[in-house]
Formats: structure tokens, C-alpha cells, sequence
């Protein structure tokens, strides 16, 4: 076994910046890791961790588009790095994982299960077998996702991701009735507290949700965070409005002004 002093490289896969400033934040306090990339959705994990072949990977498991299990089928065997997963309510996964030893972090994360997971990885790295890891990691990963790895290979090639089929209406609870309005029909949502208002054709819907569990009910390429209280459905936008204090406002069809956060502003401008 190799010292703890060994310096691993490491990079941190989450949609929530608050949970990638957090994780990164405990790892500095541990020492004995450089983040070398933090990564806000699985696509753009898929591009980074081949290029900078870090030692591990704290992946989220529930990200919209090509959620934590996804990316790991996605990447080629030999690019794998160790994958520590990062949790914050998906027991079934986490039973999985116990069975076959494969590592994972519950949210919201103590620094003595980061550092039991991260011992884990030096002791691994010490075996010579390598690949048998990375075959149990994948082993682990279909039996979740019900795909094997060369079907989720052909699925992403042809666009289509397995895992991914958005529902057509969003099911909204409100005093004892549900109301299923189509997703296609949402303009913008917005967070009032403890509560999500939807608004779709002049109507505004409320539920209790949070943010991150309504995001993954949406289709990306549709539906985009542009504050952290705000989506809105980008087909909605004609037009961008920037003001002289560096703000930015995007215009709906139906004339509703929403406020554009700084640290949204170049996702949104990629997507229209």
C-alpha cells in the first residue's frame, strides 16, 4: 500500500455548483488531492476525463441529461478512473453498490466517509488488477440501469440516451387533486420557497418540489436553468436583453421579462 501522502488527481462531476464548491472544499481539508476539472453535466465529464485521465472521479448520479450510471457506461473500460459516487437519496443504488464494493458518498457529505472512500481508492491502486475493478464498477452500474454498456454506446451515438425519455406532462399536487400539464405547454418556473410555481398558457401552477428533482422531469435540450430559482423552456425566449449594469434579461413570446444570472449566461447563450 502506498502512503497517504500520495497525491491523486481528481475531478468532480455535479450539476449543483454548491455541491461541487462543497465536495471541493472537504477535499482540500483532507489534502492529499488536486481537483483538476469540475464538470457541470455528464457530457461534457465524457469529453474531460479522457483528456485529463484523473486518478478518480466524484460523480453525481442524478444529473438531467446523461445522469452519474450513464457516464461511466459511456466512457471506454481503459479511460475509466476510480469512481466514487456521490448520492443524496437513491437507497436502492447505494444497497447495489454495498454489494459490490464499489464507492460511494451519501449527500450531504461527511469528511470521515470521504476519507474512508479515498483510502479506499489508494488501496485499490495498488492492486495489479485493475480491470477485474473496472469490470465490477460496470457490472454494478448495468445492473442499475438495465443497459449494457455497448447498448448505451449505440444509444448516445444515435442521440438517443437511454434512461432519458422526459415525461410528456408533469403530474402537479394541489389540494387533493392532480393536474398533469404537458411539458411542451410550460413557459418559465420559478421557486417560491419550499414550493415551484409552473407557468404554462397564462396559468400558474404551484408544487412541491425542489428545483434539482423538477430539472430532471425536463428535457435539456427544452428546458434550461438561467438563475438559481429559474428555468424556462428556451423555445419560449425571443429575445435576450442586456441592461447597463452588466444584468441580463431574457424577453418571452408572452412579454414576461425574467432575470438571467451572470454564471447562467454563456450555458443559455450556447443553447439559443
Amino acid at each position: 500500500m502506498t502512503g497517504s501522502a500520495e497525491k491523486l488527481t481528481a475531478i468532480i462531476v455535479d450539476d449543483e455548483p454548491l455541491a461541487r464548491r462543497g465536495l471541493r472544499l472537504r477535499l482540500e481539508n483532507l489534502g492529499g488531492v488536486e481537483v483538476v476539472a469540475e464538470c457541470s453535466n455528464g457530457r461534457e465529464a465524457r469529453e474531460r476525463i479522457p483528456e485529463l485521465k484523473p486518478d478518480i472521479a466524484f460523480v453525481d448520479i442524478q444529473m438531467p441529461g446523461i445522469n452519474g450510471l450513464q457516464l461511466v457506461q459511456a466512457l471506454p473500460r481503459e479511460q475509466l478512473p476510480q469512481i466514487v459516487f456521490v448520492t443524496a437519496y437513491d437507497e436502492y443504488a447505494v444497497d447495489a453498490f454495498e454489494v459490490n464494493a464499489v464507492d460511494y458518498v451519501l449527500k450531504p457529505i461527511e469528511e470521515e466517509r470521504l476519507q474512508r472512500a479515498l483510502e479506499r481508492v489508494r488501496e485499490k491502486r495498488t492492486s495489479a488488477d485493475l480491470a477485474a475493478q473496472r469490470e465490477q464498477l460496470l457490472e454494478a452500474v448495468a445492473d442499475l440501469t438495465q443497459e449494457s454498456p455497448e447498448v448505451l454506446a449505440e444509444k448516445l451515438a444515435s442521440g438517443e440516451l437511454a434512461g432519458t425519455r422526459y415525461p410528456e406532462k408533469i403530474a402537479i399536487k394541489d389540494a387533493g387533486k392532480i393536474t398533469l400539464v404537458p411539458a411542451k405547454e410550460i413557459d418559465w418556473i420559478d421557486a417560491a420557497g419550499d414550493y415551484m410555481c409552473v407557468h404554462a398558457k397564462g396559468e400558474t401552477h404551484v408544487m412541491r418540489i425542489t428545483m434539482k428533482e423538477l430539472e430532471q422531469q425536463l428535457d435539456p435540450r427544452v428546458f434550461q436553468r438561467i438563475h438559481r430559482s429559474t428555468i424556462v423552456n428556451l423555445g419560449r425566449v425571443s429575445e435576450i436583453s442586456a441592461h447597463i449594469n452588466g444584468e441580463y434579461y431574457l424577453v418571452l413570446h408572452n412579454g414576461e421579462r425574467l432575470k438571467m444570472s451572470r454564471s447562467y449566461k454563456n450555458k443559455v447563450q450556447h443553447f439559443l
